[in-house]
């Protein structure tokens, strides 16, 4: 007999871990193996010598300490054969695209968790994305507004700031980055936090991340 998926489900509310280990448990193939009250308490379990055996994290977006959004990036760069799915309650265009670009294999609306969250986990292990129809529908309206406005949805960053991310990803500061673009210091900046708002970053560290999982740099 095939073993069951092991996951680690995290939210900080223990009645909705409660709700939702029942619709999981309930399923032949899907076992919740550990609990986490919020991202950091994820990675700790999923981490190290004694980390706990899971094939799928379920991971809610808003939680102390870290999200779960913060929480899949990390484990996507540590742990790149965890599936991911974030289930949240947040029916919100700019959670959707985070979760995608942070590695989540599906996202899931608490409010329709048991239709959806079997099928999604089900998905995620085959290596299949899931997405409810109306993230869907949101994904395919930014498409093809992004292609209508004569832009390529594929490129987020303007090929000058893809140039400053690779220098600031390098470690070089915004002085030595307007000599070398030949620019000055208050453009260099400006150029950083539009790049920062664009991917939804915060610091150096995550877009470092980026530069490297695009191919701008090299680990």
């Amino acid at each position: 007999m095939t073993r069951p998926t092991r996951i680690l489900l995290a939210d900080d509310h223990a009645l909705v871990r409660r709700g939702v280990r029942l619709i999981l448990d309930g399923e032949p193939d899907l076992e919740v193996v550990a609990e986490a009250g919020d991202g950091a308490e994820a990675i700790e379990l999923l981490s190290g010598a004694g980390a706990v055996a899971a094939d799928l994290a379920v991971l809610d977006v808003a939680m102390p300490r870290m999200t779960g959004l913060q929480a899949a990036r990390e484990l996507s760069r540590t742990r790149p054969d965890l599936r991911i799915l974030i289930l949240t309650m947040h029916d919100n265009e700019q959670y959707l695209f985070e979760a995608l670009k942070a590695g989540a294999a599906g996202y899931v609306l608490k409010s329709l968790a048991d239709r959806d969250l079997i099928t999604a986990c089900r998905a995620a292990m085959r290596g299949e994305p899931f997405l409810y129809p109306g993230a869907v529908t949101t994904l395919i309206r930014t498409y093809l507004a992004q292609a209508g406005a004569g832009r390529d949805p594929d490129t987020v960053l303007t090929p000058r700031e893809e140039e400053i991310l690779k220098l600031v990803a390098e470690g070089h500061s915004s002085k030595e980055i307007a000599a070398t673009l030949v620019i000055s210091v208050k453009t260099v900046e400006r150029h950083r936090a539009n790049i920062l708002a664009k991917l939804g970053m915060k610091d150096r560290l995550e877009l470092l991340r980026y530069a490297i999982r695009t191919g701008l740099i090299e680990p």
